[in-house]
């Protein structure tokens, strides 16, 4: 495929023709501005498995009206767009194209590395097989999670991605400070705002579960909690954490974790953590306990001189789970608990929800590995879609008069 199959599919294009029209690209979004008057946001993007190819199409259209990603957060699929766009070029240049690039040819399928017991597993779940086959499967995949904890080792994903990083001059967590961590030139207020940029810095953050010490974890933020040399560590191993959904790969164990006194002082004072250090720790899928890490620049009594925009992989809480069974009782809980956190926050945060947009991903499931190239030009056209709607409702003056008469000091 190329990259042209997606920012020239018909509907996309008519989008970005439509906003231009509308003078959406001239809306204002941010007082943030560079010399270039492009406008910057903090971008936070949900998990979702294979639906992050969505992200990508929400990414462009918002990059096309001049919207650029002063900060970056996620969680699994949206760890993995996060750090992509933090990784192709400094803070002030667009980037889809590039993403789309690396992703238009790549299968997908090739994540699911394990035997051949787990890929078909997988795909009986994927083709929603009747139950009889599906236990049988699950008989056949026993040993994969008793023995590695998950069907998958997860190896496959973690080299493609590095592979990526190296090709644009990352193999360290310093230095992908280096590229993204810089101010970009010219970075300036809008005229008429009573405020400054002084204190602005870019964050990038991705969400991981530690289970041995029950710790939420941002990366790279936390990485001296688990390596001796935390600026040589690899970023792809982040995104490894963060995507790494429980059974279906295996976790990111990490070993030889940092001891002694001021190892000691590290965890209590950063996590709370009061208890012997482990010496390996497991990591997960970060949606267990925070899919949607919306509170992660969330500044209090304060009104933002940068909003937060958020972007959802579909509807959640429109329809109450039915249980009926014991496999249905652990989908609602488990959804229950990866959705906890962000819903209370937006429940006492309601101006939040000026901030964040829901992509429809109609049929698509998470889970298909194999989806095809119609599937993600489709899953593409839904997140430009979604970008070209909330760009048009969202109102910057609106918001931070809201804000204004929650918060009581300006920041």
């Amino acid at each position: 495929m190329k990259t042209t199959d997606f920012t020239l599919q018909p509907e996309v294009v008519k989008l970005i023709d439509e906003l231009k029209k509308e003078g959406i690209d001239k809306k204002e979004f941010s007082d943030v501005l560079d010399e270039k008057n492009s406008q910057y946001v903090e971008f936070v993007q949900e998990g979702g498995g294979v639906l992050g190819v969505a992200l990508i199409g929400y990414t462009y259209v918002l990059e096309q009206m001049g919207i650029r990603f002063f900060s970056l957060a996620g969680t699994s699929a949206g760890s993995i767009n996060a750090l992509l766009l933090a990784s192709f070029g400094d803070v002030s240049q667009p980037k889809s194209d590039k993403i789309i690039q690396v992703l238009a040819n790549k299968n997908l399928y090739d994540f699911v590395d394990g035997d051949k017991d787990a890929k078909e597993f997988v795909q009986a779940l994927v083709d929603k097989a009747k139950m009889l086959k599906l236990a049988w499967k699950g008989m056949q995949v026993i040993d994969n999670l008793t023995q590695d904890l998950g069907l998958n080792p997860g190896d496959d994903f973690t080299n493609w991605l590095a592979g990526i990083l190296k090709d644009n001059g990352i193999k360290t967590t310093r230095d992908l400070y280096d590229k993204f961590g810089k101010v970009p030139a010219g970075l300036k207020i809008r005229p008429g705002v009573n405020r400054d940029v002084v204190g602005l810095n870019p964050r990038f953050a991705v969400i991981s579960a530690d289970l041995t010490t029950e710790t939420k974890v941002e990366f790279p933020q936390m990485r001296s909690l688990y390596w001796k040399h935390p600026d040589e560590i690899n970023p792809a191993l982040f995104v490894r954490a963060s995507m790494s959904v429980p059974y279906f790969f295996k976790p990111l164990l990490i070993q030889n974790i940092p001891q002694g006194p001021d190892a000691t002082k590290n965890w209590c004072d950063q996590v709370k953590f009061k208890g012997e250090i482990p010496k390996e720790v497991y990591l997960v899928d970060g949606g267990i306990m925070s899919n949607f890490p919306i509170d992660i620049y969330h500044k209090v009594n304060s009104i933002p001189r940068l909003p937060t925009f958020g972007v959802r992989l579909g509807v959640d809480r429109n329809e109450a789970n039915k249980i009926s069974s014991p496999v249905n009782l652990f989908g609602a809980m488990f959804n229950s608990l990866r959705h906890l956190h962000d819903y209370d926050f937006i429940l006492k945060n309601p101006d939040y929800e000026m901030l964040v947009e829901h992509i429809l991903i109609g049929d698509h499931n998470w889970l298909d590995f194999g989806l095809s190239d119609a599937a993600k030009v489709d899953l593409f056209r839904r997140g430009a879609v979604a970008a070209a709607d909330f760009l048009r409702k969202f109102d910057w003056k609106e918001y931070k008069r809201r804000r204004g008469l929650i918060k009581t000091i300006e920041f």
